[in-house]
């Protein structure tokens, strides 16, 4: 029999941190993805499919955007919320949850917070319910880390811009209805002369690639996006001409709070498991958890989940509270990030050769917690932010 994953104990207490709201969003969501999630996720993740069938149970338990406004289609809650769900929703399966992040932090939220009514009113019911899937294409196969030199280009061409280029390592490219594309318009400008465009399914010229082959949140849907020549309307820009840069970067912000709460899912999975095994196997008479060597692992593990927590909980807040957050957020990346990497490479070793192969689940975290430092903002990229806003405020 599989150990539940979602009985790890609160050893600090953390869950009166959170309000009566917040226990009833984030059980919702346990209780989802144990019943309809990690029955079946294992096939998928084995043929690298992302299982359609449960996006409208992804759209009921308010994955899609639960911050937006109800006027819109969202669930009205906070950040706190937010992060809950995609934390439980990890637990289940990376490839999932990152379908559903990208949903909301990466679309949903830059719509709603820089869009005007009618792109608001036209896109983000929809959305939130799961009838569109969307996408954000900022990477390119020669930029990711420094999108500023990007090379694909939308010329202003009166009414529309004529959008060519290329944008790779895009999660749900293959199911979008629509792509959020930020592309240069005047590379003299630099970062002034970059927009952000919806390109909507069906617009002539908009080709999805490849699939990729990833070595783990297999169960997403990950393809490159080809633009040749396409005409995107001039009230398809969201923010005024030149503001694409800035888009980009206030996007990527907020959506590291995701991020973070996904590798918190990972590390605590990954921890439930070891914890679990730790009790059955047993050597030289005894459980493996009464050997030193193993119960200081399993403390180890403990630790950096909560230290992850508390930065990932606070950054969250300030979100709230329409503070700044952009340190935050990276902080709370990084930590939970490495706090993923590292728990899950350990949690692999206390099953020893049993976490080497796929009937134990655990080599799957450890597989799915490597992104965790590289998309949306390497652990390098996030050192950057931190080391530049400590000096720029000191």
């Amino acid at each position: 029999m599989k150990p539940d994953l979602f009985e790890a104990p609160d050893y600090y207490n953390l869950d009166d941190l959170l309000s009566e709201e917040h226990l009833l969003v984030r059980d919702a969501a346990r209780e989802w993805v144990k019943r309809d999630v990690s029955p079946i996720i294992e096939e998928y993740a084995q043929k690298a499919e992302f299982p359609s069938q449960i996006v409208s149970g992804l759209a009921n338990i308010g994955a899609f955007g639960p911050y937006i406004p109800e006027q819109y289609g969202g669930a009205g809650l906070d950040y706190i919320s937010y992060g809950l769900i995609m934390q439980e929703i990890e637990r289940g399966d990376s490839g999932v949850r990152s379908t559903a992040s990208v949903q909301s932090s990466l679309v949903m939220f830059p719509i709603w917070k820089y869009g005007n009514e009618e792109q608001k009113n036209k896109y983000l019911p929809k959305l939130a319910s799961g009838e569109y899937m969307g996408c954000f294409g900022l990477t390119e196969p020669d930029y990711g880390s420094n999108p500023g030199d990007m090379i694909t280009r939308a010329e202003d061409k009166g009414d529309h811009y004529l959008l060519n280029g290329t944008k790779n390592w895009i999660t749900n490219g293959g199911t979008c209805e629509i792509t959020l594309v930020i592309a240069q318009t005047d590379r003299e400008k630099g970062h002034r002369g970059i927009n952000a465009l919806i390109v909507e399914k069906g617009m002539e010229g908009f080709v999805v690639g490849k699939k990729e082959d990833k070595l783990g949140i297999r169960g997403s849907d990950t393809h490159t996006l080809l633009f040749n020549d396409v005409k995107v309307p001039k009230e398809n820009r969201i923010g005024e001409d030149g503001f694409g840069f800035k888009f980009a970067m206030k996007t990527l912000s907020g959506g590291r709070i995701g991020i973070a709460a996904q590798a918190l899912g990972i590390a605590q999975g990954a921890l439930d498991l070891a914890l679990s095994y730790s009790k059955e196997r047993t050597t030289f008479g005894k459980p493996i958890h009464e050997h030193q060597a193993i119960a200081f692992k399993l403390a180890d593990m403990e630790m950096k989940i909560e230290q992850a927590r508390l930065l990932v909980y606070k950054a969250a807040w300030l979100k709230d509270q329409g503070m700044p957050y952009d340190k935050e957020s990276a902080m709370a990346k990084l930590a939970a990030s490495e706090a993923a990497m590292w728990v899950s490479t350990e949690a692999v070793q206390v099953h020893g050769g049993y976490g080497f192969v796929k009937e134990y689940h655990v080599e799957r975290l450890m597989r799915d917690a490597k992104i965790t430092q590289i998309y949306e903002g390497t652990s390098e990229i996030q050192r950057i932010v931190i080391s530049r806003d400590m000096i720029k405020n000191s």
